[in-house]
């Protein structure tokens, strides 16, 4: 009987910390699992020694696999680079600074097993400053409340994707990925499995505050028109108040003569229009650039070196 192949996809960015520490509980975990493994690490550009620590465990370890990128393309490159070369039946995506623990791909595998084409692992908020999980709960809500895809606070790209969903995704060629809402969008079976935030241990994070909040900006907008109808909505309500304000001021000279001029109504009216144009020009402007961005078709990424062969069958 053909033992089915797991693969493991690793983006790491200057995580040289963490690399033979990350490559040796996966396989910790994995050699205890009825099936053949491959460990892909995905170089993002790293500025660090991220690649060195890759190649030294890639020369005396067969079943690891390495893609090199160009330079720094971001995460979603990276995991892309990554699923287009795994020859896995299924797939476990995993960050490499050792916060996805590995100890949890026996129970997404046994998902898999179960027949579930995504297993997601959901972290608690354990860790996290009340500010940063109060912005995080307000987001989620606000994002499932506009978007078309169904995104839970805490399910982030920690998951094992079947075949079936792995080809799902690379049929996906936009430039502007956000994952999260990609896995969603896809559909197909899936079970949650909760865990427990973990810390990280060695390295800084990369994710900054205004990371993440392009990152958010990028969940808002990726998914939905609802920002360009709430722009032409708030235009309309601005004019409708705004003639009102207009008859209500003509029937008063109308009546009453013309007084001092209201400095005070003046500049709120310009501060409140402007105010108004210029968001909904930044709504506008934003969808122009991924307009913009999708129709040069460039490639999402760039491979310097790699020991892994182009693979993708959908």
């Amino acid at each position: 009987m053909h033992m089915k192949l797991i693969s493991i996809v690793v983006p790491a960015y200057n995580e040289e910390a963490n690399i033979a520490a990350m490559y040796n509980k996966l396989v910790k975990e994995l050699e205890s699992l009825p099936y053949r493994y491959e460990i892909m690490f995905i170089n993002d550009g790293s500025s660090d020694h991220t690649l060195q620590e890759i190649l030294k465990l890639a020369e005396v370890h067969d079943n690891l696999k390495y893609i090199s990128l160009t330079r720094n393309f971001g995460k979603e490159s990276a995991m892309l680079a990554g699923l287009k070369r795994i020859q896995g039946d299924a797939a476990i995506v995993m960050d490499s600074d050792l916060q996805h623990p590995p100890t949890l791909i026996g129970e997404m595998v046994q998902g898999y097993e179960d027949g579930f084409n995504q297993v997601v692992a959901k972290r608690s908020r354990t860790g996290d400053s009340k500010v940063r999980s109060l912005f995080s709960s307000l987001y989620y809500k606000l994002i499932n409340s506009i978007t078309d895809v169904d995104l839970q606070d805490g399910e982030g790209d920690f998951r094992l994707l079947s075949r079936k969903a792995i080809d799902a995704i690379l049929t996906l060629s936009e430039s502007n990925r956000f994952s999260k809402g990609l896995f969603s969008w896809i559909g197909l079976s899936k079970k949650t499995i909760n865990y427990e935030n973990v810390q990280r241990v060695d390295g800084d994070s990369k994710w900054s505050f205004s990371n993440l909040v392009n990152y958010g900006i990028d969940g808002i907008i990726s998914f939905n028109m609802k920002p360009l109808r709430i722009c032409f909505y708030t235009g309309f309500l601005v004019l409708f108040l705004s003639l009102i304000y207009i008859l209500i001021t003509f029937y008063s000279i109308m009546t009453e003569g013309i007084g001092a001029p209201g400095y005070f109504t003046t500049i709120t009216a310009i501060l409140l229009l402007g105010g108004i144009q210029l968001i909904s020009l930044g709504v506008i402007g934003e969808y122009i650039g991924r307009i913009y961005n999708e129709t040069k078709q460039r490639p999402h990424f760039l491979v310097d070196v790699s020991n892994a062969d182009e693979y993708h069958e959908s």
